[in-house]
């Protein structure tokens, strides 16, 4: 009986050993460093698990940016549809909400994790916990150290689903970047994704914000322009908002030192109305109270407009009109992998077959994100999980059909 090693429990090592499972005559197991397996994907689902996103597959593909064209083969086959078919075959009913995002209907990932695993087990699936891979021996043995010593499994064939750097107390700390490495396989250093920034915020506005929503606003960085929402924080920014475009700014402080995030934090007025009812006498109004009656201005944005404009503008109506639809704010850095939603970067497209086999690894498939690609939240990072795991599945059954002809 052949035995395929899936190397990480997360949702692209589990669809992995779904679909190998389905084949009679293998035997086939998970392993995992951590105690339990889906931890991340647990947290993910803390706030509300969105598993994917309703919205045309035309567009959908395109939030994989410079990687679209290596991940659209991959949703062709089990895709966003794909997904919540699977999901009521688990008897997990799933809604679109308002936003067009995907979710179950409990919200929660625990139940799906637990019907999941349930039926994993049924079809014979294996799994070990507390199984940290480190490599392979050298007659080609997997390695893995476990409470109970180093182990030394031989495999027919294996899938690496060994997540990205972020999050690394949830299981996914990177570690397995110079393993891969040592054998020649091109990497892509990780990189923060979906992440905050730093901002040198003056000691006054960060207490007195910190902690606080800046909504309805606008973004836009490097020709990318989007609303929403985001939340200051002692020492920078975070939230949808700045996720959403945390890769540009990102790449942009990576190759010029600099990045500015422009603010329109009157979204719903336009800039000639907004000029003339600044203009308009203030009277024994205070800044304070101009800003709220004559632009609805007040709290955190006034506070940025303070914190990031000359006095003179302030006072400027035309100026200060302009400010508001358009403020520099300057980021300094990103914040660090570990604290990141996801990772950028990761083993190279052009190091795998169409299958994510490893070209120079016959029988090692790699799938999740641990590939080099990117995607905003809004459930367009599980569904590339579940399509790259359930393509590496698919892969090595045919892998290991073709070696038994």
């Amino acid at each position: 009986m052949a035995f395929v090693a899936i190397v990480g429990g997360g949702p692209a090592g589990l669809i992995a050993a779904e679909r190998l499972a389905a084949v009679d005559g293998l035997e086939v197991a998970v392993f995992d460093a951590m105690p339990s397996l889906g931890r991340k994907f647990l947290m993910a689902g803390k706030g509300g698990m969105n598993i994917t996103h309703s919205e045309p597959a035309a567009e959908f593909v395109t939030r994989y940016g410079a990687r679209q064209c290596e991940i659209a083969p991959l949703l062709e086959r089990f895709g966003p549809q794909q997904l919540r078919d699977w999901c009521q075959g688990l008897g997990i009913a799933t809604f679109v909400g308002t936003s067009g995002r995907v979710f179950p209907s409990e919200m929660k990932a625990a139940p799906l994790l637990r019907a999941w695993l349930h039926r994993l087990r049924q079809q014979g699936v294996h799994f070990h916990v507390r199984h940290r891979w480190f490599g392979w021996a050298a007659d080609g043995a997997l390695r893995f150290a476990t409470p109970a010593g180093e182990k030394r499994l031989r495999a027919d064939a294996v899938v690496l689903a060994l997540g990205g750097g972020s999050w690394a107390k949830l299981g996914s700390d990177g570690a397995w970047v110079p393993l891969l490495a040592a054998r020649g396989i091109p990497v892509a250093p990780l990189r923060p994704a979906n992440c905050g920034f730093d901002v040198a915020w003056s000691a006054h506005f960060s207490e007195r914000f910190a902690g606080q929503p800046v909504k309805p606003v606008v973004a836009s960085v490097a020709g990318r322009r989007q609303q929403g929402e985001f939340n200051i924080t002692a020492g920078g920014i975070e939230g949808g908002l700045v996720y959403a475009l945390s890769a540009p700014l990102r790449d942009l402080l990576e190759t010029t030192g600099r990045a500015m995030l422009h603010l329109d934090l009157a979204p719903g007025k336009a800039l000639a109305r907004l000029s003339a009812d600044l203009a308009r006498p203030r009277g024994r109004d205070s800044l304070a109270n101009h800003l709220r009656r004559r632009a609805g201005i007040e709290g955190v944005k006034a506070g940025l407009l303070r914190e990031l404009l000359p006095a003179e503008t302030l006072t400027a109506p035309d100026a200060l009109a302009a400010a508001i639809k358009h403020l520099p704010l300057p980021v300094m850095a990103a914040r660090p992998l570990d604290e990141a939603i996801s990772t950028a970067g990761g083993v190279s497209f052009a190091a795998l077959d169409a299958h994510l086999m490893l070209r120079d690894l016959p029988g090692v498939f790699c799938a999740g994100e641990m590939l080099d690609w990117e995607a905003p939240t809004g459930g367009y990072l599980l569904t590339a999980c579940f399509s790259s795991g359930h393509a590496a599945g698919d892969g090595a059954r045919a892998w290991l059909a073709g070696r038994a002809c």
